[in-house]
This record gives C-alpha cells, sequence and structure tokens, in this order.
C-alpha cells in the first residue's frame, strides 16, 4: 500500500541521516533517533509544500524531494568514522528492553487497536481515554484533507488552526495514501508509543549510566505513575466491596484521576499518551532532544547541539508544552554544565555549543510560535499567575496541604525524590536543576484556560524526577543490604508506587463505550462521498459529530468542550445555531451568513434544542436519512463528488 511505503521510506532515510551524522553510538540509539527523524520528516515536509501546494498528494511528492535532498545533504556531511557494531552492552539493553518496553509497546498497541473506533456491528466503539478528545483529533485529521494551508478549524470556520496540528497531519497524509480513518490513527499511533517506551529507557540508560536495571525501574515509575489514589478505593472496601468494582467500571472513576478528591495525577499511558495525540507526537521528539542534549553538553561536540536543535524547532506545532518544558529543562542543565566545567576553553566550547543550539532553534521556532501558540496563549488573560496548579483551583486557596497534594498524587516516588536532593553530589543536583525549572514555572504561571493542562509540564518534570528516584532507590537498597526487611520495604514501595497506575491501566483496558452508531458512521460515508469538500454544515454542538470528525467537513460551531479551552471566540455562532433550530422558519438568514450548505437533525439535535422533524420537512429536502440521521440540503449548491 502507498501509505505504508510513504511511512517506510520517511523511516529509512531517517534511520540512514542518522548512521552518517552519529555512527559512533549503538545500534540502539542510531535506530531509535532514526525513527524519531523519519516521523519528524514526514510531519514537517508536507506540511511546508501545503502552504503553496495544499495539503495534498502533489504536496507530498514535492515533498519527497526534499527528503532526498536532506538525506543528500546529511550524506555529504556525514562522520566517516566506522559505524559501533552490537556489543554486551546493547544485549544488555536488549533483556530490559524486552522486560519493560515491549510489554508497554503491546499494551499501547492493544489499547490503540480497540481504543480508536472499533468496529462492532456498525458502530464505532472507543474506551474511557478516547471518548473525549480523540473526536476533536479526528476532526483535524479529516478536515487536512486538500485543505489551504494555514489551515482553519473545521469546527469553527474562519478561526485559524491554531492547536498544534502536526500529529494528526500525519493522519491525513497516510489517508491521502489509502489509508482508511481508523488505520491511519492506529498505526502512527502504535508507532510513536514505541518510540517513546524504547526513547526513555535509553534516555535513562544515558543518563544513569550502564545500569539497565536502574533504568528499568525509571521507566516504571514514569508509566506507571498514579499515587496514593489506590488508598481511597480500597478504605472501607470489606463493608462496600462496590468501591473498588467502580475503578473498572465508573466513568472515570480511576485511582488516580479523582478531582472530587484533589487526585490529578492522571496516569501517563491512559490518559495522555493514548488519547492525547499532540502529547504523544511531542514527547517522540522531546526525548531525543533530552538525549542528544544531555549528551552534548558532557561530549560538547556542535553536531550533537546541531541535531538537538533540529528537533527542538520542530515541537511547537506538535506540542508548545513540551517544547516549553525542553526549553526551561535546557536551561537549567547548561547552566550547571557551565557552572560546572574547569577548564577555559572547554566552558568556551560549551557555550559556542549552546548559543549554536538556541540561536538555531528560536529560528525555527519562532514562526511558530508567534503565528499559532501566542495568539491563543496570550488571547483573553489565557496566561495568568496561580501557585500550586490545580491545589489551588481558580486562586481560591489550597485543597491540601501542600507536601500532601503532592505525596498523595505522586505516591511514595515523590518522598524518595525529596530524600535523593538532600543527598545529591553534583550530578544528581544538575540532573535536578533542569527538571525543577520546570517544577518551578509550572508551580507559579497557567498557560492555558484549563488549569489542569499544566500537568503536560509537570509530566516532563516527573520525567526527569523519576531517574533521580530510580538512581536514588538503588543507594538506599545497596545501603540496606544485610537488613532482612529490605525485601519487604521494596515490596511496599512497589505497591505503592505501581498500584493506582495499574489499576487505572487495568480499567482502560477493560474499557468500552460506542461512539458513533451505525447510523452516524453511515450518515457521515454520505457526507465524505456525496458532498464538496468546503461544504458547510449545520449541526449541534455535540462533540460527537460524525460530520465533522468522522467526515472532516467544516461546520458552524462545534462544541464548547474544544472551543472554550483552546481560547476561541465562539459565543455569536453558538447563538445563532441555538436560534436556527429552535426556530428553523425565521431564523433562514443563519444559514446565508455561513453559507450554509446542509443541515443535520439527529438525536442530539432534537434533544439539545427541543425541534422536530416537520419543521424541517416544511423548510427543506432531505438527502439522506437513516435511522436517527437526516440530513437535509440547505443552499443552492448542486450536489457532487468532491
Amino acid at each position: 500500500m502507498a501509505a505504508i511505503a510513504m511511512l517506510l521510506l520517511y523511516l529509512a532515510c531517517g534511520c540512514a541521516i542518522m548512521r552518517w551524522q552519529l555512527p559512533g553510538k549503538s545500534p540502539w540509539l542510531r535506530g531509535w533517533l532514526g525513527c524519531c527523524a523519519g516521523l519528524l520528516l514526514l510531519m514537517w515536509l508536507p506540511a511546508l509544500c501545503a502552504f503553496t501546494l495544499r495539503f495534498s498528494q502533489r504536496a507530498h511528492g514535492y515533498a519527497i524531494y526534499g527528503l532526498a535532498l536532506i538525506t543528500l545533504v546529511a550524506y555529504l556531511a556525514r562522520d566517516k568514522r566506522g559505524a559501533a557494531r552490537w556489543d554486551a552492552r546493547d544485549g544488555a539493553m536488549l533483556r530490559i528492553w524486552l522486560c519493560v518496553a515491549l510489554p508497554l509497546i503491546i499494551l499501547g498497541a492493544v489499547l490503540q487497536y480497540t481504543h480508536v473506533l472499533r468496529p462492532e456491528n456498525g458502530n464505532l466503539n472507543v474506551g474511557q481515554a478516547t471518548y473525549g478528545d480523540l473526536n476533536l483529533h479526528l476532526g483535524i485529521a479529516t478536515s487536512l484533507r486538500d485543505a489551504a494551508f494555514p489551515p482553519d478549524y473545521s469546527i469553527l470556520p474562519g478561526a485559524k488552526l491554531s492547536y498544534p496540528f502536526l500529529a494528526d497531519s500525519l493522519s491525513t497524509s497516510l489517508m491521502l495514501f489509502g489509508l482508511n480513518l481508523r488505520w491511519a490513527v492506529v498505526i502512527p499511533g502504535t508507532l510513536m508509543m514505541a518510540l517513546v517506551f524504547t526513547g526513555y529507557l535509553l534516555l535513562a540508560r544515558a543518563v544513569l549510566g550502564d545500569r539497565p536495571r536502574v533504568a528499568a525501574l525509571a521507566a516504571l515509575l514514569l508509566f506507571f505513575n498514579g499515587g496514593l489514589g489506590f488508598l481511597y478505593d480500597f478504605d472501607l472496601a470489606g463493608r462496600d466491596p462496590s468501591r473498588i468494582a467502580e475503578i473498572f467500571i465508573g466513568f472515570y472513576k480511576t485511582p488516580a484521576n479523582q478531582p472530587d478528591l484533589n487526585l490529578r495525577w492522571s496516569n501517563i499511558v491512559a490518559d495522555l499518551l493514548l488519547p492525547q495525540r499532540t502529547l504523544l507526537g511531542g514527547w517522540m521528539l522531546l526525548l531525543p532532544a533530552l538525549y542528544l542534549l544531555h549528551t552534548a553538553l558532557r561530549e560538547a561536540r556542535p553536531r550533537l547541539f546541531l541535531l538537538t536543535a533540529l528537533f527542538a524547532g520542530a515541537l511547537p506545532l506538535l506540542h508548545t508544552h513540551s517544547f516549553l518544558a525542553l526549553g526551561l529543562c535546557s536551561g537549567g542543565w547548561a547552566l550547571c554544565a557551565l557552572a560546572q566545567k574547569q577548564d577555559k576553553a572547554r566552558r568556551r566550547c560549551l557555550a559556542w555549543g549552546l548559543g549554536l543550539y538556541f540561536c538555531l532553534t528560536m529560528a525555527m521556532a519562532l514562526p511558530q510560535l508567534v503565528s499559532y501558540a501566542f495568539s491563543q496563549t496570550m488571547a483573553g488573560g489565557v496566561l495568568r499567575w496561580q501557585f500550586n496548579w490545580a491545589n489551588n483551583s481558580g486562586g481560591r486557596g489550597m485543597i491540601d496541604g501542600y507536601l500532601w497534594f503532592w505525596l498523595k498524587n505522586v505516591g511514595p516516588a515523590f518522598l524518595l525524590l525529596l530524600c535523593a536532593l538532600l543527598d545529591a553530589d553534583s550530578r544528581r543536583r544538575a540532573l535536578a536543576a533542569g527538571g525543577f525549572s520546570i517544577y518551578l514555572v509550572a508551580e507559579l504561571v497557567l498557560f492555558q484556560r484549563n488549569e489542569y493542562d499544566n500537568n503536560k509540564l509537570f509530566y516532563v518534570w516527573y520525567m526527569v524526577a523519576a531517574l533521580l528516584v530510580a538512581d536514588y532507590a538503588q543507594v538506599l537498597w545497596h545501603r540496606l543490604r544485610g537488613l532482612r526487611g529490605r525485601y519487604v520495604l521494596a515490596a511496599a514501595f512497589a505497591l505503592c508506587a505501581f498500584a493506582s497506575g495499574g489499576l487505572s491501566i487495568a480499567r482502560e483496558v477493560v474499557s468500552d463505550y460506542r461512539l458513533f452508531s451505525a447510523d452516524a458512521v453511515a450518515c457521515a460515508a454520505y457526507v465524505d462521498a456525496e458532498t464538496p469538500k468546503d461544504a458547510v454544515f449545520m449541526t449541534g454542538q455535540q462533540h460527537i459529530n460524525p460530520v465533522a470528525a468522522l467526515a472532516g467537513r467544516h461546520i458552524v460551531c462545534g462544541t464548547d468542550l474544544y472551543l472554550y479551552f483552546h481560547g476561541l471566540q465562539y459565543a455569536q455562532n453558538q447563538a445563532d445555531c441555538r436560534r436556527f433550530y429552535q426556530d428553523p422558519a425565521n431564523n433562514l438568514d443563519v444559514l446565508d451568513a455561513y453559507d450554509v450548505d446542509y443541515i443535520l437533525l439527529s438525536d442530539y439535535e432534537r434533544a439539545d434544542f427541543q425541534v422536530f422533524r416537520e419543521q424541517f420537512d416544511a423548510l427543506f429536502t432531505p438527502v439522506f436519512e437513516q435511522g436517527d440521521y437526516i440530513l437535509y440540503r440547505a443552499g443552492t449548491r448542486m450536489l457532487g463528488a468532491p
């Protein structure tokens, strides 16, 4: 299939580039960095061509020329040393990868398969985590087909798409070359999860040295995070066993995510990597950038700083929070590295490399930030001060005591982190400087309307903190040698550290919800095949919208579940939709105002606006009808193929 061939071509070129640029690194690292680079190029090159050619097959054809040119330049500028061979260290890493990363990759693949538009009797099912966010990403991916760039929000026509969209446009690219929507989301999603799981293990090994088991512990702490929420569920469960059953059958009743109990440390696998594709794509580039930066600060090689900048500069349109977190971490690590270098010549070399990294990164990132992120973050007072994140919700005062909030949310890893900081040497202090640069800013400043979104910064802090915790856990293990109870202590630590995360993941595995009915799927198929791509639809504001999500058509106004938290002004569109549905005969001007071509009437519109079919039959001609879904033709445009 053409889509898979294109994907493999980019991955192969990415691996070749890293083979030529970093021949001294292990095959593990070259392969991982190469795959990340290949996906980066597949997301960016077609998007750049789309600014003149639309996001079309033609743009992707020209992007291949860009890929060939970049690959040729990488070859001409190659490091001519021989490539490193597989050695004993790589074998040790393989064993840890098989024990830790591979099961996580299989878990990720299963969740992608079952939680992204899984067909069942004509319906499309999802899981708990993907019931909400997935619709936004589907709508972006489907609406970008043959779209002019810069694109608009399909759920608010005329508003520029300020949300980072490159992770979704990757799915669009695969759709343009033959994959259906489901597999265009599942395949890159699974691949990116595999790169994130593998990448963190490799980063941990680079930071912690050749201690694969410590790297494995850091990965488990990160991906099975969840805090002490399980204690609330198991408390008094002997008298009321339903408290435990509720974990697996309730909607968002998992131990890691219970806002009513001020538990906000959602599990990374179940609640972030799976549903939030921008964060998934962002972490796929963030981890190589962190690895390359850490290595560059140690080796002070310009080539490493240059490669770091290329990953970093590509981040804003994938995930702006990851870019900010990387910048803060880079600042902390850079200052410590400069302070610790005693040799003046080496310090100058390091300063020159950091200057190259900063200048090139900002040259690439600023156009993205100015055109997209700044306009959204600075508008309407979104950027604001607030101490202690969700524990001080709305600035109305702390809900829990400061240390108790973090202890019950992060779990025993937070306590061990405090101990590690008290017992830190220069290496641990340098590592902590990067992580706590993120922590400090995230504790003081909110960057989105939804204060919960600051967790996307805190999780990068925790990504670094988990390395410190795993490192210190080994120190304690050795210091407790000879103490028979150390196995009990280790088991208690593991139970408290992993129970909430494990239960949250288990709940996600068994969750199953119908997202789109068979009638909604049929309606979307008709819209996709029989209406113009630039047609405008009048629909309700439900987030489960087959016209916007599955067919990628523009609607007058989408759900405020997305629009409000993206900082968009949509009140007029929303009000116009409401008055039209409530009294269509006397509000036909709404159709003219928004150049509406079609009107959708389903159970959602009937329930939200208390309308009846007879009102629409008297005014418009139905062009599609199946079950609860009726589509009316509203404008003078003739039906035709897209």
